[in-house]
């Protein structure tokens, strides 16, 4: 039996999928037999990076408070890799990606005098970045073959691909019901408004859909749906528990998930794991990876007269998607965290 600490970072009031891995793993290391505690390490506002990085790396984590040596470490997201230990695994969510494939997006936003302060701490944290994942860890894991490409082009890192099985929730399916459901923090990347304007679409007329998720983007979200006069056909639910995430997986007819460049987005999975049909964007990074256009879901340009055609197909069609989410479930059964905790545990 080995002492694992499971290490990821995160703000404060913040949750999201990195933090459900991160549980998923300690659970599925006990189920398994190991000792494994989770260890929250800061992950600092932009200015303050830097100190967050030292923290993390000034963390003890070679022994437990009862004295005994922990064995290994598994990290996750920056800056939770600077943790130092002889045995540490990092299975990467993503680097900080403002300073990475977010980067022309983000410094178009600064002023001269900001931008020359975010190129010095973005050159810094690519240096600190490469070394760590190189240096101080024993092994890196890609979440996906997105995050696997961007290690690749930024830094020359090599990693293998695993990824995370679906939270360990009682997925069911109630049936292929009359909606669509979207979940997803509402934040720009997510692109939830392109879904809202699909809908708009004379193609989409007929479609009901359910949207929760909680963030930045919620009230822009709110004023579209009244100003596209959708309020009949569109409910934002706002933040939703496991157990209504769950109950809404299960009665919808399949469900929409359409970001821009994803890391992975447990959504794909847990959407399988209900038997139910993903439609996704050709440009919407690791549900990509997963979503076999015409098996197990849709794959569209990111045009909303377009995803608005393949969500009236499978709202028009019920045995179209019984059959893909059929094909989605048989995907998502071969991935399990006792196959993951296998490869991430090297003691």
């Amino acid at each position: 039996m080995s002492r694992v600490a499971v290490v990821t970072s995160t703000a404060p009031f913040a949750q999201g999928g990195h933090l459900v891995i991160a549980h998923c793993v300690v659970q599925a290391l006990r189920e398994a037999g190991h000792r494994a505690e989770l260890l929250l390490t800061p992950q600092n506002r932009f200015g303050r990076q830097v100190s967050a990085y030292l923290a993390t790396w000034l963390t003890d984590v070679g022994l437990g408070q009862d004295g005994e040596p922990i064995d290994q470490v598994i990290s996750f997201r920056y800056p939770s890799y600077a943790v130092r230990h002889p045995v540490h695994v990092c299975w990467l969510n993503h680097r900080m990606r403002e300073y990475y494939d977010l980067w022309t997006r983000f410094s178009a936003t600064l002023s001269l005098i900001d931008g020359a302060k975010e190129r010095i701490r973005r050159a810094f944290l690519h240096a600190v970045d490469r070394y760590l994942l190189t240096h101080n860890v024993t092994r890196v894991y890609a979440q996906s073959r997105t995050i696997q490409a961007r290690l690749r082009r930024w830094g020359g890192v090599g990693a293998d691909v695993l990824y995370p099985p679906p939270p360990q929730r009682p997925y069911r399916c109630d049936g292929h019901g009359d909606f669509i459901f979207a979940v997803s923090r509402l934040t720009p990347l997510k692109r939830m408004d392109l879904l809202i304007r699909a809908l708009a679409q004379p193609e989409a007329q007929a479609v009901r859909c359910v949207i929760a998720g909680d963030g930045p983007e919620a009230p822009a979200l709110a004023a579209l749906v009244s100003e596209l006069r959708l309020e009949g056909r569109v409910r934002l639910i706002g933040s939703a528990s496991p157990g209504v995430l769950v109950d809404q997986f299960a009665r919808c007819r399949a469900v929409c998930f359409p970001p821009r460049d994803e890391d992975y987005g447990f959504v794909t999975v847990e959407a399988f794991a209900s038997r139910k049909p993903v439609v996704t964007c050709t440009d919407s990074g690791g549900p990509v990876e997963l979503v076999e256009d015409g098996v197990n879901g849709l794959v569209c340009p990111p045009e909303p007269r377009v995803l608005a055609a393949a969500l009236r197909w499978l709202m028009e069609d019920q045995g179209l998607a019984e059959r893909m989410g059929e094909a989605g479930h048989a995907r998502v059964s071969a991935m399990s965290w006792r196959a993951a905790v296998e490869k991430l545990v090297l003691v």
